[in-house]
């Protein structure tokens, strides 16, 4: 218990001007009315859902690993709308002997918070299920999107809260199609960051709504 104490306090204690203490940070919206597009942040008003992230392990020196359920706030520049995108932001997992990769409900992520801001980076694989042997030998792998976002927060410990103030988001791109027939038989497409075009660079975003995650016990 007193283990568990101490790292409530080192990371979302609200040190001097509260005495609430939590060990998860909570924010409340809507699901992604499209799914994967993550240049559409339309909600799905009939869906509501909860953005969380919960301390799992403490690594020390203000590192923390943590656990996010319900997906991540999505949203473009110029635009106040806000939905919670869980399809990219938390993606599927699979290895040989399962049928598909199949979604995953929670998803690791990594926190460093230095008493001011916290900074949340999650890493998530998303794929199409399209993999596909075509006659003549010819195949084709998924379209698998390897995503990475990046979260900075503001402490506020007058509101036991953090607000987001910016999100790095990028995409990659991981394709391979070929034939059994061709002198070269695939062709291997690996693109680290493809958000917009190929070789495109990570988006940088500001909130223009503001985004606030709630302490919770």
């Amino acid at each position: 218990m007193k283990m568990l104490q101490g790292l409530v306090f080192a990371f979302f204690s609200c040190f001097i001007h509260s005495n609430a203490y939590a060990i998860s940070i909570v924010y409340q919206g809507f699901e992604c009315l499209n799914a994967v597009n993550t240049e559409d942040p339309t909600p799905d008003n009939g869906t509501p859902v909860q953005s969380r992230f919960e301390v799992i392990e403490d690594s020390g020196d203000g590192i923390y690993r943590l656990k996010l359920t319900g997906g991540i706030p999505r949203f473009v520049s110029n635009d106040r709308t806000v939905c919670i995108d869980k399809a990219t932001a938390i993606g599927y997992s699979g290895i040989p002997g399962d049928v598909l990769p199949q979604p995953l409900d929670a998803i690791d992520a990594t926190g460093y918070f230095d008493g001011e801001e916290l900074i949340i980076v999650i890493s998530s694989l998303y794929t199409d299920l399209s993999a596909r042997r075509n006659p003549f030998s010819s195949f084709t792998t998924s379209f698998i999107f390897p995503f990475t976002n990046t979260l900075i927060f503001k402490f506020n410990s007058a509101a036991s809260s953090f607000r987001l103030k910016k999100v790095v988001r990028n995409r990659g791109f991981v394709h391979t199609s070929g034939s059994t027939n061709s002198i070269t038989p695939f062709f291997e497409t690996v693109l680290p960051s493809f958000n917009k075009e190929a070789q495109d660079k990570p988006v940088i975003l500001t909130p223009l709504s503001t985004i606030e995650y709630k302490l919770e016990k």
